[in-house]
């Protein structure tokens, strides 16, 4: 009885550090949301409601989102946040282990495209069920050996496995498919339709390749085909209302740009729309949560996107109308604002769609003329790119004929997302699987917004985001009498904008929005010539009369912003030219400086900058450039010489440019690049970066007594007569010195190859020591702060390693910390996100990374862990 009431307690207590939050959507509401918070209730969890403010998601107080989708307004600020968001799977899934699953395997998030799988392989060949369960794993998915009554997937080449008789003898309700599902999707980077590749009679063993496919069309494409739409939509009601009042502006404040060129009772009638709907039409871009407009340039336009707040087109405003259920506006291409000149090298392109139909089709034209390409109904010799679905068609057959690129939808989506021409032979353009119309796939590509980030919208160029100014919105009960005159009112008020630095006022924002478009940077310039190598041929584009026209400008004040733009992108280069052009030989003949002209040209402007208000100063560049011309006629160094811990040049540089260019007349060459050096010279073990960094390369270390040696008998001395002898050195740190080289060359600068090593920005020694230390073994180092933005990039980062693993103790990931009570405050966050990811924080004390470092070898004990007590007692 006892043990069955311990049980009861420990099914109760389940979700005891749960509160969670339900986001409603079409397949979670209604009945089913309120029966999903009665299930985590009952097993401990406590359920926190939306607060007052904009009817927002409280998520200071939650630490679980349940959501079928990732598409709602605080998913970005949710992630940053490190708060779990997680389909209602996870629920059951956690009460049938008795444990909390992991969250990360049951992520909305539709770059986890197997999220929700649980795959078994049966009868495979080890490399391909290897292949499968880490592809899997990866995109989300479980695996199970076993077959179970979790599994979804049962992976197999027949029927006649033992684990498929098993399953249907168990009546576990799975799919069974070929192993080739998995290839295709993984190649894709899309989850596609399993039919074609099921058990037992699979439709890509049993049809022709020539045979015809059928169509499929996409129902959620509907409203997302065109940036413009044409008509306005009807506000839907929800199916668990009787009403049809909007919702869905409900707090917000919304801004809509002159660029739209709406009519004035198109305009008054959106504008009762948001306010009927609880919302407010500002003439501030600094007041509005909300900004919408057609182009990427106006200076409005900047504004609210460094400002984060959300930018759409009119097609995504209709959208929420008819909908009244949130989108955000970077889901689907065609709901964020276009570029008026199109994507730099995309208007050379002539395109034709093949096996697309419906609304994916209509979007796919679309998209081609809004990355500035030409599209055509027919296909003929001069097109340049085919987009199809699969290739049977006769488009298809003529394209190989003709040599036109042919490629599939995501060659175009992905370049109009990046704002970058992507390469046409890239494997996953054009894949194409046997049985598979590629249109169910259409539309699934976000707009990448650190791609456009980069082009449109800088950080730190025109203006300040946080500069705020007069606003001028309407009360939300009050409906205008004119809706012309009222949205010209706002239109024309005049409030005070700064650019970042300057204390003067700009002109009103409705002179703003046409402002001229951002100055082209670096990056896309880059864009632009690197695409010229991936075009087809210059002779396709003959007679078109497309490349030579002349761009508009929008006046005097934008073709000057743009020329200084140039000059200024090309001034590194003209800097550099001038600078080769100095050199002996000019440009062309003068060659790259040698590192020993470097070393003495290092030494000459250190000489200079301490000296250069004395004569003496002068003197000793002059011979310093001596020393240069002479060593010009030397031979190649004998030894490559790093120094660590050397003292008798200590505020001596008159002497440590004479004494080294004397060492490199012996062969002896110093280097700071502790890369290249084939010797280490040290008084005794060191824990300084040079000499651990050094020491990755397995260098032949000597006291620093063989270079004053050197020095006084003006000779090269053996170096193996001074290997360092440091025995109260190697019994402080617990190896001996010729052990830790001899493991050094054994590893060969990878002795952290796989791992993921954090470093707080306050670590003492500074970031870039550790960073130093472990990439010169073969780790990646990254910074961690826990500020919002920057968690997303260190998910990406830490995504895109191996799997961080060592021998023994897979899945470990490091935070190298310092114990005072700021760096303490990071520790929780990080474990939290580490933890969501799968793998096991340790937060460890920088002892760890120098004793491993210098040991070169994997080495652990407990008292490396920080603790709160070690900052108790620190603090």
């Amino acid at each position: 009885m006892a043990a069955m009431d311990l049980d009861g307690a420990e099914s109760k207590s389940l979700f005891a550090q749960v509160q969670f939050f339900i986001v409603q959507a079409e397949d979670l509401q209604g009945d089913s949301a309120r029966e999903l918070a009665k299930l985590l209730e009952e097993n401990g969890a406590e359920e926190i409601a939306r607060t007052t403010v904009a009817n927002s998601i409280p998520l200071q107080d939650i630490t679980h989102i349940i959501s079928t989708t990732t598409d709602f307004p605080e998913y970005e600020v949710a992630n940053d946040a490190l708060k779990s968001v997680v389909k209602p799977d996870w629920v059951k899934a956690s009460i049938a282990k008795g444990r909390l699953a992991n969250p990360r395997q049951y992520s909305p998030d539709p770059r986890l495209f197997f999220s929700g799988l649980v795959v078994c392989c049966a009868d495979l060949p080890s490399g391909d069920s290897d292949a499968i369960i880490g592809g899997v794993l990866a995109m989300g998915g479980l695996y199970s050996s076993p077959v179970s009554k979790m599994v979804t997937h049962i992976v197999a080449l027949t029927m006649e496995s033992d684990k498929c008789k098993t399953a249907i003898s168990k009546n576990v309700k799975c799919k069974y498919v070929l192993p080739h599902w998995f290839d295709d999707c993984l190649r894709l980077g899309k989850r596609i339709d399993e039919s074609p590749y099921c058990l037992p009679d699979p439709e890509i063993l049993r049809k022709r390749p020539e045979d015809r496919i059928l169509e499929t069309g996409r129902q959620d494409m509907l409203g997302a085909s065109s940036p413009k739409p044409d008509r306005l939509p009807t506000p839907s009601s929800s199916p668990s209302a009787n009403r049809r009042q909007l919702t869905i502006f409900k707090g917000k404040k919304v801004l809509l740009s002159r660029d739209l060129e709406l009519g004035s009772h198109l305009l008054g009638t959106i504008e009762d729309l948001i306010l009927n709907g609880g919302g407010m039409v500002t003439g501030s871009v600094y007041k509005a949560d909300i900004f919408i407009c057609h182009y990427r340039e106006s200076l409005d336009y900047r504004i609210a996107s460094r400002a984060s707040k959300d930018v759409g087109n009119l097609a995504w405003l209709y959208h929420l109308i008819t909908h009244n259920a949130w989108t955000s506006p970077l889901r689907r291409l065609l709901h964020y604002p276009v570029a008026r000149q199109g994507l730099p090298g995309f208007s050379r392109f002539r395109i034709s769609l093949s096996n697309y139909n419906g609304e994916a089709r209509v979007y796919l034209e679309n998209l081609a003329k809004a990355a500035g390409g030409e599209f055509t109904k027919t296909m003929k010799e001069d097109n340049t790119h085919l987009v199809t679905a699969h290739m049977v068609s006769e488009k298809c057959d003529a394209a190989k004929e003709w040599n036109i690129h042919t490629v599939n939808h995501l060659w175009l989506e992905e370049s109009y997302a990046k704002w970058q021409i992507q390469t046409v032979s890239h494997p996953r353009y054009n894949h194409f699987p046997t049985r598979t119309n590629l249109g169910e796939v259409v539309g699934l590509t976000p707009v990448d917004k650190k791609a456009v980030e980069k082009v449109f919208f800088p950080h730190g160029s025109d203006v300040d985001p946080s500069v705020d100014g007069d606003d001028v919105m309407r009360p939300m009960t009050a409906k205008p009498s004119n809706a012309t005159s009222s949205r010209g009112t706002n239109a024309m008020t005049a409030h005070p904008m700064r650019s970042a630095g300057s204390r003067q006022d700009v002109p009103s924002r409705a002179l703003q929005s046409d402002g001229p478009t951002p100055k082209a940077s670096k990056e896309n310039r880059r864009h632009t010539e690197g695409n010229a190598i991936r075009t087809p041929a210059p002779s396709r584009f003959i007679g078109h009369g497309k490349e030579n026209e002349t761009p508009s400008t929008t006046g005097s004040r934008s073709a000057k912003d743009k020329a200084v733009a140039k000059l200024h992108d090309l001034a590194p280069d003209i800097a550099l030219f001038q600078k080769e052009r100095k050199r002996v030989g000019g440009v062309t003949h003068g060659g790259r400086k040698s590192s020993e002209d470097m070393v003495l040209e290092i030494n000459r402007k250190r000489s200079v900058s301490r000296d250069e208000d004395t004569d003496t100063g002068a003197d000793e560049e002059t011979r310093a450039m001596k020393r240069v011309k002479k060593s010009k006629n030397l031979a190649p160094p004998s030894m490559r010489l790093v120094l660590s811990g050397y003292k008798r040049w200590v505020g001596a540089s008159k002497k440590e440019g004479e004494e080294r260019a004397r060492l490199r007349e012996m062969g002896i060459l110093i280097v700071p690049d502790f890369a290249s050096c084939t010797h280490l010279a040290s008084p005794h073990i060191l824990r300084t970066q040079k000499f651990i960094c050094a020491l990755a390369h397995a260098p032949t270390i000597i006291s620093t007594n063989f270079v004053n040696d050197c020095l006084s008998q003006n000779k090269v001395l053996e170096p193996e007569d001074y290997l360092l002898q440091d025995t109260e050195g190697e019994k402080r740190m617990g190896c001996k010195i010729s052990d830790s080289l001899a493991r050094a060359k054994s590893n060969k600068g990878q002795l952290l190859r796989g791992y993921s090593i954090y470093c707080t920005e306050n670590i003492h020694g500074g970031f870039e020591t550790y960073k130093s230390i472990v990439e010169v073994n073969g780790g990646k180092c990254l910074m961690y702060r826990a500020r919002a933005g920057s968690t997303a990039t260190l998910r990406a980062g830490l995504d895109e390693e191996s799997d961080g693993s060592e021998i023994g103790t897979p899945g470990y990931v490091y935070l190298i910390s310092g114990t005072t009570p700021e760096e303490a405050k990071l520790w929780p966050r990080f474990r939290q996100m580490i933890e969501g990811m799968s793998k096991h924080p340790r937060v460890v004390r920088h002892e760890w990374m120098l004793e491993l470092a210098l040991s070169q070898k994997h080495q652990w004990c407990d008292t490396y862990i920080l603790t709160d007590k070690d900052v108790a007692i620190t603090a």
